[in-house]
């Protein structure tokens, strides 16, 4: 992921046990200096297209797809708002079933709960929506024959109930390609340090060595 390329760097005093002074430094990459999009403009569609994700794709094809690039995987999670991988985005249908497999195990299979099916009377009104939780012996008035009842239920499992998961994993909103550019000159002007008593170059600051200022 080029996403580490675009973080500063840091002089931070050496933990290695084979330093030769307590005033040496090594670089690292400030993990702590991290970017997300600007909360008021996650919902500007004009910057985002709805996207979802094909059958099997990883954050680095779909950037490729959109970006021309994989180098891009980061902005395709940063600005789909994903933080865990692992969690957020969605499983292929054997990893979803081996997921769901060890999960539950032999209650695979097993109702979790049930639901509303649609129904309309013959005029082709709305009596009642779909997906909607209710108890297995749920009823309601025929609408065409008011003295019986329907019991509109259906059942969902618990690996139904994952695949439904997964699948709204699928739906993001993603940067525009148009604005990628932009995005990524934006980004980069964060990353970069002001000066202070730490800083060394727009790229690079140091930090306090405590070995050399707090008592050992």
């Amino acid at each position: 992921m080029s996403y580490f390329r675009e973080l500063p760097d840091l002089f931070y005093q050496s933990p290695l046990s084979t330093r030769n002074s307590s005033s040496e430094y090594v670089r690292v990459k400030n993990l702590f200096r991290r970017v997300k999009l600007r909360d008021d403009l996650q919902n500007v569609t004009t910057l985002f297209n709805k996207y979802q994700i094909p059958q099997g794709s990883r954050p680095e094809l779909v950037a490729a797809d959109l970006y021309g690039s994989q180098e891009y995987d980061w902005v395709v999670l940063l600005t789909a708002g994903i933080i865990n991988v692992n969690d957020q985005w969605p499983l292929s249908e054997y990893e979803l079933y081996r997921f769901a497999e060890n999960k539950y195990g032999t209650n695979l299979n097993s109702v979790r709960f049930y639901e509303t099916t649609e129904v309309k009377d013959s005029s082709g009104r709305l009596i009642l929506p779909k997906g909607k939780v209710v108890d297995s012996d749920f009823t309601i008035p025929n609408p065409d024959a008011p003295t019986a009842n329907l019991n509109p239920v259906t059942s969902i499992t618990n690996y139904e109930y994952e695949v439904r998961v997964n699948n709204d994993k699928r739906q993001i909103y993603i940067l525009k390609p148009t604005y990628l550019q932009r995005y990524l000159n934006d980004m980069r002007d964060i990353m970069h340090y002001e000066k202070s008593s730490q800083f060394i170059d727009r790229r690079l600051a140091r930090t306090e060595n405590t070995r050399n200022t707090s008592p050992q």
